[in-house]
């Protein structure tokens, strides 16, 4: 996400410098009725609109799984938002900051779902719910 607003960022300096090339404020001083001005704030209007659609538009829903077996195993809702973390490769510490919960959690919850899963390590634990149905 990070790399994303980087780009983003640059796009709208670029945007900057080639207004100043276009030497902008001789053209909003001889346009008496500010048409210039309404065009300029609704290019970046758009250009934010996009930009922000992009960074922050909407994710698909993860997929639910096998409730069924989520519940037969115990597996808590935030044990499964653990688990689809790990699914998708992240860190202890990145999963952390993703569920706004400390690492130590992030620990305890993945010490009950390997527990509950019958798994030692974590590739076990995902082979083992996508086996059960847990995680789509």
């Amino acid at each position: 996400m990070l790399k994303r607003a980087a780009i983003y960022g640059g796009l709208l300096a670029a945007g900057v410098l080639g207004l100043q090339a276009l030497e902008y404020q001789r053209l909003v001083r001889s346009d008496a009725g500010g048409w210039s001005q309404l065009v300029l704030a609704a290019a970046f209007l758009a250009l934010g609109l996009f930009a922000g659609a992009r960074l922050f538009g909407r994710h698909d829903p993860p997929d639910p799984g096998n409730p069924r077996a989520q519940a037969a195993l115990g597996i808590s809702a935030r044990e499964l938002d653990v688990l689809r973390e790990i699914a998708a490769g992240r860190t202890n510490k990145e999963i952390a900051g993703r569920l706004n919960i400390a690492p130590d959690t992030v620990k305890t919850h993945l010490s009950h779902l390997y527990e509950k899963l019958g798994a030692r390590r974590r590739t076990e634990a995902i082979a083992r719910a996508r086996e059960l149905g847990v995680l789509g």
